[in-house]
């Protein structure tokens, strides 16, 4: 096993580097990097401070859309018009070329490193000392976050560390893939790197890399690839399992599978509670979702500044004179923005009182109508979906002086706007009438925020140890009370029915097998409920295996229930005749049919060839890895000859060498 040592905290000695404070520019209007690298640059700290924020490539607003939370759309707990394909096995397809597989953010990266970090050793950049440090560090935090974004997609992938030179059998030879395990620890080594020399207010301030959002990060790292070797234990997706394609093609390979597990998973619960120690989660008024523009918790994901809130780590600003804006509230506020929850996801939202809907005594009102939905609910769920007759904006009223309320859910509407499950996302929901105006959106993004920290600490900590330990029910106590939810977890876990979870909630499952383990599932669903919209939940079910159960068993995804009371706020004003047109009733089908079921399918009444998830979500265990495209196999044959069966690279498990061609089982 190659183990990667952390060799920047050598050089620190040597370096000596002072600490000091300064101005720097923030997470706003970068230049391209390809405008930053003349070999007469990376002498300044000032240089050092453009290269690095110019390759930022985090995930933030943009476009005409929700922003972030729209990246949960294709899963259990979001919709949009269309489906992905990645649920229809056969459509989703390897490449002829581009893809993942590409270096082009790694080799800007390395040459940063591999250029800036002997001048400043050697003392050749000007500038505030610890600037030019904390600038350094980003450059390692920045470098790991591209490598994890490879592991994430293709898993096993090759370790590049210096800049290459332009010749064929060089990059050929670089082209081999290590194992995702070995990709992983030389990330968590980046990691420590940037820990040390990052300081922990960044220059900036929280729009800049800090070192408490490399702890986070890394703490990220190690429990997605603890969790992978534990769920896909046993498989081809992992270095040294069955049907591996590494096997004979990666050298000096050797796994202890067990140990490896145990060390992300320790190295994920030391990360995060660093932060989780320090850190307090925000304050949460607990009002019922009418108006919550007071709200701490609430504002959080919709305020224009968060430099002020304690619990984020790092956000992204925006400012539209200088043309850096969005559209999240021109959705989000206005209408449905083409997301929506799914019912899955709302059913599966704990009462306050810790009970699943289901459970005896739960005091669930029923779901006729979404008031009642969110009544005696989680906290979390009252605040970040709407309802209607809620407040919409503050900053105006109707023409009569009433106040201007959200109304009943556009479900009909033009696609881009519509509510495509009838229930409407809140997070990111700002009261401002001004925000919802086209491309001048200015409330921002957030980046990392610490009650992940505190999620993957409980996570992993069960995961090694198989019992929550007095730190992590701490913190799952914090964040329960902060979500207004009985803090006896034990409540939770004692009234949970896994056959009845398992209807709703993918994660119920881990290996196309339903978890036995009702602790471990219930620290799944607190990670939906906490995380819901913010993108994560995708990566979430995949380093879990849970969704092996769909290559048998399709999933249809379902809203609300519109075939109830409910269906009567879609008429005609003045005829009072039904604007639901269901399928095969004439016209064109804008609902699926109440025979279907009484909840609104948003999949179920497309009609046509081109609706290939009518009867539901599928899968192929191919999935869980994206296939790398044809061409990258082409160009790195060492015989020259262009046959991809010949490459130093290997395709991802149960992905053919053809081009246009889906998953192979």
């Amino acid at each position: 096993m190659i183990r990667y040592k952390s060799l920047i905290q050598y050089s620190l000695i040597a370096a000596g580097v002072a600490f000091g404070l300064t101005s720097c520019n923030d997470y706003l209007n970068r230049e391209p990097l390809s405008q930053v690298t003349p070999d007469a640059f990376l002498k300044t700290e000032a240089d050092l401070a453009a290269y690095t924020i110019a390759a930022y490539n985090f995930p933030t607003h943009g476009g005409f859309n929700v922003g972030t939370f729209g990246i949960d759309n294709g899963t259990d707990n979001q919709a949009s018009s269309g489906a992905s394909n990645i649920w229809v096995p056969g459509e989703y397809r390897v490449s002829q070329s581009g893809g993942d597989w590409n270096f082009g953010s790694i080799r800007n990266i390395n040459y940063f490193i591999e250029s800036a970090v002997p001048t400043w050793l050697s003392g050749g950049i000007s500038g505030n000392g610890s600037n030019v440090q904390h600038y350094i560090g980003e450059a390692y935090f920045l470098r790991a976050y591209e490598y994890f974004n490879k592991v994430q997609a293709l898993g096993d992938f090759p370790i590049v560390k210096n800049s290459l030179p332009d010749n064929q059998e060089v990059l050929t030879e670089a082209s081999k893939r290590r194992p995702r395990n070995e990709v992983a620890r030389f990330i968590l080594a980046d990691l420590d790197s940037a820990i040390l020399l990052l300081r922990d207010a960044a220059p900036g301030g929280k729009n800049r890399i800090s070192k408490n959002a490399a702890l986070l990060f890394k703490s990220r790292v190690a429990l997605h690839e603890g969790s992978w070797l534990t769920y896909h234990k046993g498989t081809a997706r992992v270095p040294g399992g069955p049907g591996w394609p590494g096997q004979g093609k990666v050298d000096n390979f050797s796994i202890d599978i067990d140990s490896e597990i145990d060390y992300f998973l320790t190295q994920a619960m030391n990360a995060a509670e660093r932060i989780a120690d320090q850190v307090p989660l925000e304050v949460n008024t607990k009002d019922d979702g009418y108006d919550s523009s007071t709200n701490p918790y609430f504002t959080m994901f919709a305020s224009e500044s968060l430099s002020g809130f304690q619990e984020v780590l790092m956000w992204r600003d925006y400012d539209p004179t200088l043309g850096i804006n969005h559209n999240v509230n021109h959705y989000i506020n206005r209408n449905g923005g083409n997301t929506g929850f799914t019912r899955e996801f709302v059913d599966n939202v704990l009462m306050a009182n810790g009970l699943p809907i289901y459970a005896s005594g739960s005091g669930y009102k029923g779901d006729d109508y979404i008031e009642d939905v969110k009544l005696g609910r989680d906290n979390r769920l009252q605040l970040f979906m709407k309802a209607p007759g809620e407040l919409r904006v503050n900053t105006i009223k109707n023409a009569d002086g009433s106040p201007v309320l959200i109304t009943e859910p556009d479900i009909i509407g033009l696609q881009e706007t519509k509510y495509v499950t009838g229930y409407g996302l809140k997070k990111g929901f700002s009261y401002d009438n001004a925000q919802g105006e086209g491309n001048v959106g200015s409330t921002g993004a957030i980046v990392f925020r610490a009650a992940e920290a505190y999620l993957n600490y409980i996570e992993a900590s069960y995961m090694k140890n198989g019992s929550i330990n007095e730190k992590a029910a701490g913190y799952w106590i914090s964040i329960r009370n902060r979500a207004g939810v009985n803090s006896d977890y034990t409540v939770t876990v004692g009234a949970t029915d896994m056959s009845i979870e398992a209807k709703n909630d993918f994660a119920a499952y881990s290996g196309g097998v339903v978890l036995s383990d009702r602790v471990l599932y219930n620290i799944r669903r607190e990670r939906r409920t906490e995380l819901m919209a913010e993108g994560m939940r995708m990566d979430d079910l995949k380093r879990w295996a849970a969704l092996d159960q769909l290559k048998a068993v399709p999933h249809i995804i379902e809203g609300f229930k519109l075939w109830g009371p409910m269906k009567d706020w879609y008429k005609d004003a003045d005829t009072g005749k039904s604007l639901l047109v269901e399928p095969e009733t004439g016209g064109t089908p804008n609902v699926s049919s109440e025979t279907d079921g009484k909840y609104l399918s948003p999949y179920r009444f497309v009609t046509g060839a081109t609706n290939l998830v009518k009867d539901g979500y599928r899968w192929a265990y191919a999935h869980y890895l994206n296939p790398i495209a044809i061409q990258h196999f082409i160009i790195t044959t060492p015989d020259g000859s262009g046959v991809p069966e010949n490459s130093v690279i290997y395709q991802n498990p149960d992905w053919p060498l053809t081009p246009n061609s889906g998953a192979i089982n």
